[in-house]
């Protein structure tokens, strides 16, 4: 295990708790002095992030997160902040490290008092130290108040660990939650901050292993992965100085019923941009045949019916349905010819609900689902896929033998053969409709141009993400439009000139 190793890869709560217990018992590390460090990278976050800040409050539970807080509050009032401690529990319940923290807190002159809401009002900025990872339960009675009564303040906020009222191997929301301006997390990186709700909840996210050596790690199986940008970019080498067309691959998007043309030219240029030699869209007929399609590049097939597509797939690599497909007879004919075909899938949309109808454990293939979507596809509801994201992509992966896109605040990506990827790209802006057909396409053009499934997904939604926080720093978020990705993306696919980081 590397330090590389531990800044990419996320893990449990029960497994942050067993390293926490390997630095302590094996590599004689004191508790207490994990806790002094834990806080003490609280405290650098505050003064690097918000330097002119002079009155804080911080918010203690009982357990070790409230010892975090109390340690937090003691250097702050040694660096000449005004400091108020309020305590979400008895002191009386306190035992410990934290009990330790709390006694050099007060010996150090700061005075802790009950929580009151109303001493929140008085401070420029909040420590939220009330819950960590142990959370398993809803917040319900007086610290559903805590919490309430946090998030109504109109000081930032700075969580320790993990929000208050977060799920840290999930990201759901258990009943109420802390948003936090930021969360500074130790030891390692909780898999629920980087999905779900947890977006949201957040803010800027701050790592620190407290000191913790990589041999400390070893033989603890990740939860999940973030992506390493500079891996991604390794998989778009420059081309060779002879490459023509046909080395690149001839992607086929089927789809666009009537009324919907706009998908498949979507996804037919995104496809094109990325760097698929050929693009071919079967389509409608009366789409094909009005010359304001749009794109010319893109070979445009009036296809009504189920044997006119079969020649398409004869000349395809790799074939990309759902966008605007329906779930009509027309729709239902088509995908059933493609899931016939051995040619890689990318399916989206309206395919991923009919593919709900009539489950296939096809292979070779990527499944795109949102939440709705996904939810379908295992017979639950949104709100359930919600609440576990892994649990869900890990579930639809198993389920149809493909690799699985779980689009959404941290995007998941799963083979089902090892830990999930996260994808940290993209933003709220890209809340708009289209933006799955240009993800389709992305992915269907890396397919055709010799990727593996599985990175063809992994570097597609990173690319896909990227493109669309590219275009909203051009213009900002609200506005944004499925076809602003379009030009960056043909940037961000040429990183030998265009180096890029994500």
């Amino acid at each position: 295990m590397s330090a590389a190793d531990i800044e990419w890869n996320l893990y449990r709560a029960a497994q942050a708790r067993e390293i926490d217990r390997r630095a302590i018992e094996g590599e004689g590390i004191p508790g207490y002095t994990l806790m002094c460090r834990a806080g003490a990278a609280v405290f650098e976050v505050i003064t690097r992030g918000w330097p002119g800040v002079r009155r804080l409050a911080v918010v203690c539970g009982a357990g070790n997160n409230g010892g975090d807080g109390y340690v937090v509050a003691r250097l702050a009032h040694a660096a000449g902040r005004a400091v108020t401690v309020l305590e979400a529990a008895p002191a009386a319940r306190m035992g410990g490290d934290a009990a330790r923290a709390r006694a050099e807190c007060v010996a150090a002159g700061v005075a802790p008092v009950p929580f009151e809401p109303a001493r929140l009002q008085e401070a420029e900025l909040i420590v939220d130290a009330v819950f960590g990872t142990g959370l398993d339960r809803e917040v319900g009675g007086d610290h559903a108040a805590v919490l309430a009564a946090i998030d109504r303040g109109a000081a930032p906020v700075v969580a320790v660990d993990v929000p208050s009222g977060l799920n840290a191997d999930t990201g759901a929301v258990m009943g109420t939650a802390v948003h936090a301006a930021a969360t500074v997390t130790f030891i390692a990186r909780k898999a629920g901050l980087y999905t779900g709700a947890a977006p949201a909840h957040c803010g800027r996210l701050h790592f620190d292993a407290l000191g913790v050596p990589p041999a400390v790690y070893a033989s603890l199986e990740p939860a999940a992965r973030r992506q390493d940008p500079a891996a991604l970019a390794a998989l778009l080498p420059a081309r060779a100085r002879d490459a023509h067309k046909g080395r690149y691959g001839h992607v086929l998007v089927v789809g666009g019923d009537s009324g919907m043309a706009g998908a498949v030219h979507l996804a037919g240029t995104a496809a094109a941009r990325v760097g698929a030699g050929l693009v071919s869209v079967a389509t409608r007929a009366a789409h094909a045949a009005a010359p304001a399609f749009g794109r010319p590049e893109l070979m445009v097939h009036g296809v009504e019916t189920p044997e006119a597509l079969v020649p398409l797939l004869a000349r395809a690599t790799v074939a990309a349905v759902g966008p605007g497909l329906g779930q009509g007879a027309w729709g239902r004919a088509l995908l059933g010819v493609l899931l016939d075909s051995r040619l890689p899938l990318v399916v989206d949309a309206d395919a991923l609900n009919l593919l709900a109808r009539a489950p296939d454990a096809r292979g070779r293939w990527v499944l795109t689902p949102h939440p709705g979507e996904a939810a379908r596809l295992l017979g639950t509801d949104a709100a359930a896929v919600q609440r576990d994201r892994y649990a869900a992509v890990r579930a639809l992966a198993g389920r149809f033998a493909a690799v699985v896109v779980l689009k959404g605040a941290g995007t998941l990506v799963d083979d089902g053969a090892g830990a999930p990827w996260v994808v940290e790209t993209g933003n709220p802006g890209m809340a708009s409709g289209g933006m799955g057909d240009v993800l389709t396409g992305v992915i269907a053009g890396l397919l055709a141009q010799g990727l593996e499934p599985v990175d063809a997904a992994r570097l597609g939604a990173h690319l896909h993400g990227a493109a669309g926080d590219a275009a909203a720093r051009a213009a900002g978020e609200r506005g944004l439009l499925a076809g602003d990705l379009l030009r960056e993306l043909r940037r961000l696919v040429n990183p030998e000139r265009f180096p890029w980081n994500g």
